[in-house]
């Protein structure tokens, strides 16, 4: 399976946003603000967003942003696991172990 370790900690539902931070944005309005910002679909499009989760995780990674805020992402269909996928990176610390 694909997983995801972050060097960068991930906050979901995060809002507002900071200069400092990366944005993982959802929808068609995302908040301004952020150093960065990644659209995981931008018509709000769930099969779209959960192709791009770990491309656009990655690459707002690379830039090294104090955190990565999320967007939510309602918690239907697709949408279950794009937040499965994301609470686990927000809790790993890198060695293997949640919590």
């Amino acid at each position: 399976h694909t997983r995801y370790i972050s060097v960068t900690g991930v906050q979901t539902c995060a809002l507002p946003i900071s200069a400092d931070e990366g944005l993982l944005a959802f929808g068609p309005s995302p908040p301004p603000g952020a150093r960065t910002t990644l659209n995981l679909s931008p018509t709000g499009d769930l099969a779209e967003a959960a192709a791009n989760l770990f491309a656009h995780l990655r690459a707002l990674d690379a830039q090294r942003p104090s955190r990565i805020a999320v967007m939510p992402i309602p918690e239907a269909g697709l949408g279950l696991a794009i937040n499965d996928r994301l609470r686990r990176a927000a809790t790993d610390d890198g060695s293997g172990r949640r919590g």
